[in-house]
């Protein structure tokens, strides 16, 4: 009566549980929880395999380097006669006279150790040096600029709510992407492939605008557009600015960027927060450049140039850009998930159709009721009433996985379905085991209790050993499998232990309650 009481406890309490999380799959009103996520092999979506240019993380470093010597030359009144980036990888240093000279090498020794020297002549006391970055520290930051793509492509993702993505890393510079039910996928790929580089920058208001436009570029500074829609025409005009290279502040130290609208022209705007160092540098920027327009610069895009009045306090500031909501809340996602180390192109698109998911469900439905019709009949046919106790525990362990996979959030792939199938078999055949086992015992002559318990203390130990080596394999699956693999891994684990619990415990549990209850005489097994 004691082992009747705790089975029974335990499986009311397992099969209650699967209900409440199976629920939502079959009837969402009638409980509002998470339903089983589908993969993009039977719900559609987008799948994306995108290569880093991780050439340009390198270059961009080449670029900081080279501003980094000018600051300094400037801070360490060296004087030089130009600092050039050479084919975008390497930095021509040219230095005149002695003492310039004597500062410099100082300079190289103290604060660019990192740097290798490809080639150093002197003539006319004129010292010329070529400087690059050595092939390990280069290969370190195009594996630096991999891994950090990956994770901001991640955020941006998670922050755009879809649900069980699929983001992996594929060689040194490619990530696959796999976005099950995304519906709008140019917006997507917006989200995905903007590198979201912040600038704030001077305009020079020097020099002529016109004859910048005509060619005449001066040095330090570069020609960039804003793009500004007609609300009623939806024709887009492009406005020059003339704009300084230099970058005063970056979106490096932001903290936050949040959607608001403007109480007095009733549009969205990003507004963005600076941690402590951040907002210091806006501040003493603002305050150094009273009446002059400050351009809010991303992906070399003007967003808007305003006049800065007066300094600005607090860490805060505001991007405008005659927004929509949807456009505004894209931008604050991806300045709150950070700038991409380098640009990301698209290889390789593919846009599975709801329509190919659903012929897969189908399929994948009928082979699962084809098979477990076939596998029921079979246990009626072969084992009679026990056959039918078999017939329900497994009914019961379809149930079991299909709420382990609601319950943890696992994605149902079409592998996925196969791992289901093949777990109908493997349950069958754990009752086999028993029912075989019990049958030995009964034709010994024992009575249907003693063999019952001899069939069952018998068989647990080969049960056991089956399913547990079938989990450490799934287990292995899924740890180093990828995609197909890993679905197929998932419902295989919860297969083999929705078995196990059907096979050892619910239908000991309903031959103990016949034999002990009912006072059964005979089995039909």
């Amino acid at each position: 009566m004691a082992n009747l009481s705790w089975r029974l406890v335990t499986v009311l309490v397992v099969v209650i549980t699967a209900i409440i999380y199976v629920l939502p799959s079959i009837q969402p009103t009638l409980w509002p929880y998470k339903k089983i996520n589908l993969g993009l092999d039977l719900q559609g979506g987008m799948h994306l395999v995108l290569e880093v240019d991780t050439d340009k993380a390198v270059e961009s470093t080449i670029e900081r380097i080279s501003h980094e010597l000018r600051r300094f030359f400037k801070k360490e009144h060296i004087r030089h006669r130009g600092v050039s980036i050479i084919e975008s990888t390497r930095i021509s240093v040219n230095i005149k006279g002695q003492k310039n000279i004597d500062a410099f090498e100082m300079l190289l020794d103290k604060e660019f150790q990192d740097l290798r020297i490809l080639s150093r002549s002197m003539e006319n006391e004129t010292l010329s040096v070529i400087v690059d970055l050595p092939d390990k520290e280069a290969d370190h930051i195009k594996k630096l600029a991999a891994e950090q793509a990956l994770e901001t492509i991640r955020n941006r993702i998670d922050q755009f709510g879809v649900s069980e993505p699929d983001i992996r890393q594929q060689g040194d510079r490619r990530i696959l992407v796999q976005l099950p039910g995304i519906k709008d996928t140019q917006r997507a790929k917006d989200l995905i492939g903007k590198t979201a580089l912040l600038e704030f920058k001077l305009l020079d208001e020097v020099h002529d605008l016109e004859a910048a436009l005509q060619g005449n570029v001066p040095p330090g500074s570069e020609i960039l557009y804003e793009a500004k829609e007609n609300p009623e025409t939806r024709r887009i005009t492009k406005i020059p600015y003339l704009i300084k290279k230099r970058t005063l502040l970056t979106g490096a130290n932001l903290t936050d960027a949040r959607v608001q609208i403007d109480s007095q022209y009733n549009e969205p705007y990003v507004s963005i927060n600076f941690d402590k160092k951040g907002g210091r540098d806006f501040e003493r920027i603002t305050a150094a450049n009273v009446k002059k327009r400050l351009a809010i610069v991303l992906d070399k895009r003007v967003y808007s140039a305003p006049v800065i009045q007066e300094k600005i306090s607090g860490g805060q500031a505001r991007i405008t850009g005659n927004f929509t909501t949807e456009e505004a809340h894209d931008l604050a996602i991806v300045l709150r998930a950070g700038a991409l180390p380098a640009p990301v192109h698209i290889l390789e698109e593919r846009t599975v159709g709801p329509s190919l998911g659903s012929d897969s469900i189908h399929k994948g439905i009928v082979s699962m009721i084809v098979g477990g019709i076939l596998v029921i009949l079979f246990m009626i046919i072969y084992y009679r009433g026990a056959g039918l106790i078999a017939d329900f525990a497994l009914t019961l362990n379809i149930i079991l996985i299909a709420a382990g996979l609601a319950g943890f959030q696992a994605t149902l792939t079409l592998p996925g379905i196969a791992g289901i199938i093949l777990t109908i078999g493997m349950a069958v055949d754990a009752n086999v085991l028993i029912f075989e086992r019990i049958r030995e015992e009964m034709n010994l002559g024992k009575t249907p209790r003693a063999s019952v318990d001899a069939g069952y203390d018998r068989a647990t130990i080969t049960i056991l050993d089956a399913n547990v080596t079938t989990l450490i394999a799934a287990l292995v699956l899924f740890q180093f499998g990828t995609g197909p693999v890993k679905g197929f891994a998932v419902t295989l684990s919860l297969g083999v232990l929705s078995s196990l619990f059907t096979a050892l415990i619910l239908t000991r549990l309903i031959f103990d309650y016949y034999l002990t209850k009912r006072k059964v005489k005979t089995l039909s097994i």
